[in-house]
C-alpha cells in the first residue's frame, strides 16, 4: 500500500495511526500542503477530492477521507479491531469519532485558516481566536460524551475505560489524538478536560501513536 499524506495533517496522522495499530506496512509518500504540492495534476488525477490522505491499496485503488479508510482498513484486516463488536458501542465510537472528524476538525483545518486570512482579510488575531474557540468548545463536547459514557460504565458496574472506550483502541482515539496535537501547536487551553487528556497521554504511551506522530514521519520539518 501507498499513503499520500502530510506530516502536520490530522487527517493523514489518523490513518497513519490506523495502520500502525493494524501492523500494516506502507510506503510513505509525502505531500506537501503548505507548498501546494495536493494541487499538483500527477496527485489530483488520482483521487477526486485533491486532498490527504490518499491511500492506494495492493490492488491500486485510490480511496480518500481518512473516516473511510479508516473503516476499509478495519474491514479487510479485522484484528485488532478498531470498532466495537455491538450496534449500540460501535454507534457511541463513532459518535466520538465524527465530533472531532465532523464537527471540529473542518471548520479549522488549513484551507479554512488560508481562506479566512487570504480572501475575508481576517487579521492573525482575529483568525486565531476563530480557531481556539472553535476547537475548545468541540473538545469541551468531547469530554462531555466521556463523561456520560463513564457514568453509563459506572452505572453497569463497569471498570472505567482507560482510552475513548474501553482499554483498546478505536476510532475515536485515531480521531482524537492528532486533533489534540494540533490544539497544542495553536496553544489551546487543555485546562479543564481530565478524561479527554487523560485518554490522550494513555494512548501516547502506546507505539502505534506515539510512532505515528509528525515528529517521527520522514516529512518532518521541525
Amino acid at each position: 500500500m501507498q499513503l499520500y499524506n502530510y506530516f502536520r495533517s490530522s487527517a493523514s496522522f489518523r490513518v497513519r495511526i490506523a495502520l500502525a495499530i493494524k501492523g500494516l506496512s506502507y510506503d510513505y509518500i509525502p505531500v506537501h500542503l503548505v507548498k501546494g504540492e495536493h494541487k499538483d495534476p500527477e496527485y489530483t488525477q488520482r483521487i477526486g477530492d485533491a486532498l490527504v490522505p490518499t491511500l492506494v491499496t495492493d490492488g491500486g485503488t485510490a480511496l480518500s477521507q481518512s473516516m473511510a479508510i479508516i473503516e476499509y482498513l478495519d474491514e479487510t484486516h479485522p484484528t485488532p479491531a478498531l470498532l466495537p463488536a455491538t450496534p449500540l458501542a460501535r454507534a457511541r465510537v463513532r459518535a466520538l469519532a465524527q465530533t472531532v472528524a465532523c464537527d471540529i476538525h473542518p471548520i479549522n483545518n488549513l484551507r479554512v485558516l488560508k481562506y479566512l486570512a487570504r480572501d475575508l482579510k481576517v487579521d492573525e488575531e482575529a483568525k486565531s481566536a476563530w480557531y481556539h474557540y472553535w476547537v475548545r468548545s468541540g473538545l469541551e463536547v468531547f469530554e462531555r460524551q466521556l463523561t456520560l459514557l463513564a457514568q453509563e460504565r459506572a452505572a453497569q458496574g463497569l471498570t472505567a475505560s482507560v482510552l475513548c472506550w474501553g482499554d483498546t483502541p478505536t476510532l475515536a482515539d485515531c480521531c482524537l489524538v492528532p486533533q489534540i496535537f494540533n490544539a497544542q501547536r495553536f496553544k489551546v487551553s487543555l485546562d479543564g478536560l481530565p478524561l479527554t487528556m487523560g485518554v490522550f497521554d494513555a494512548c501516547m504511551a502506546l507505539p502505534a501513536f506515539s510512532g505515528a506522530q509528525p515528529s517521527a514521519c520522514p516529512d518532518n520539518e521541525a
